[in-house]
């Protein structure tokens, strides 16, 4: 029987043998877990871009990009930097494995696949991502130690930085109304939407986090930062139908109770976002952004629907 946990894991695997790719998706699923495929690395990686999985396994010998190169990427790439990777190799020689290891591998599996060891190694990862990962589990976005490291790397450099302090209104009265399985199907998708959308004009310095709750940072460039917050607002708008019931949709509003327990109407799920820069002005440290940004998102929630407020203070 398999555990609950393992339900949640998405997997990954890449490898151009379509025999041992189906044998392994097969084997994967029976045991409980998600799986997705891809013949290449160049799919592999535009597989892990459009929707994050817990884990990649990826064979070394493939089209395209091999499995060290798709590692490669990862590892530059801030929003996948902590992904779990298992590389998969005919060779199992030890410059391969050394090589694969400074790259960033989690682990390494000498071919012909040994599925049980395979099913050992992930169970092996899952524990210890889940002890010792600054992630979300239900977005696998990073936490709060890996924000405030990525805007203290930012300002030491002194490079340009803009903060956009994410929030969703009307969640706790929507997690009332429709239960806390439904909210985290809307915190899933609103991660998997500022991914999708800090990667349609990607830009290297771009962060994605999960500060918690309904709670999400962006860091980026100053001269993105507008298009960036009209794209999160348009973007969701668009799935709001989506986490809701005809009724609600119709009448464009919920039912619920407020912090003081009084049965009450409240309109749709929005988004408001608070935007600090430096652009017009010097920040000093995490703490002068986080404070901005709260007092910035607390402005955007004042208004009617999905806004953003952004910092024109000099």
């Amino acid at each position: 029987m398999t555990s609950p946990a393992a339900k949640k894991v998405r997997i990954l695997v890449a490898d151009d043998e379509p025999d041992l790719l189906q044998i392994m998706k097969e084997t994967l699923e029976r045991e409980g877990f998600e799986v997705e495929t891809a013949e290449d690395g160049s799919r592999a990686l535009q597989a892990i871009h459009s929707r994050a999985p817990d884990i990649a396994v990826l064979d070394l010998r493939m089209p395209r990009l091999d499995g060290f190169q798709v590692c490669q990427k990862l590892r530059e790439d801030p929003l996948f930097e902590h992904l779990p990777v298992i590389i998969l190799s005919a060779t199992g020689t030890r410059d391969s494995k050394v090589t694969g290891l400074n790259l960033g591998a989690d682990d390494f599996i000498t071919k012909p696949v040994d599925v049980p060891e395979l099913l050992a190694r992930i169970r092996m990862i899952i524990r210890r991502n889940r002890q010792d990962l600054d992630a979300s589990p239900l977005t696998r976005l990073p936490g709060n130690v890996s924000i405030e490291t990525h805007i203290e790397q930012k300002l030491s450099s002194g490079e340009p930085i803009a903060v956009l302090y994410i929030d969703l209104n009307q969640f706790k009265a929507y997690n009332d109304a429709y239960g806390y399985d439904a909210g985290d199907r809307v915190l899933r998708a609103t991660g998997e939407l500022l991914i999708k959308i800090t990667h349609e004009a990607p830009n290297a310095g771009d962060f994605v986090g999960h500060i918690g709750g309904d709670d999400f940072i962006v860091i980026t460039a100053p001269e993105r930062m507008e298009r960036l917050a009209k794209r999160v607002i348009e973007g969701f708008d668009k799935l709001v139908p989506e986490f809701h019931n005809e009724t609600d949709r119709k009448q464009g509003k919920i039912v619920s109770t407020d912090r003081q327990g009084r049965i009450r109407e409240f309109p749709l799920l929005s988004v408001a976002i608070g935007i600090c820069h430096s652009g017009h002005r010097k920040l000093e440290s995490y703490g002068e952004i986080s404070q901005l940004g709260t007092e910035l998102k607390k402005a955007a929630k004042t208004k009617k629907g999905s806004a953003y407020v952004l910092d024109r203070r000099r």
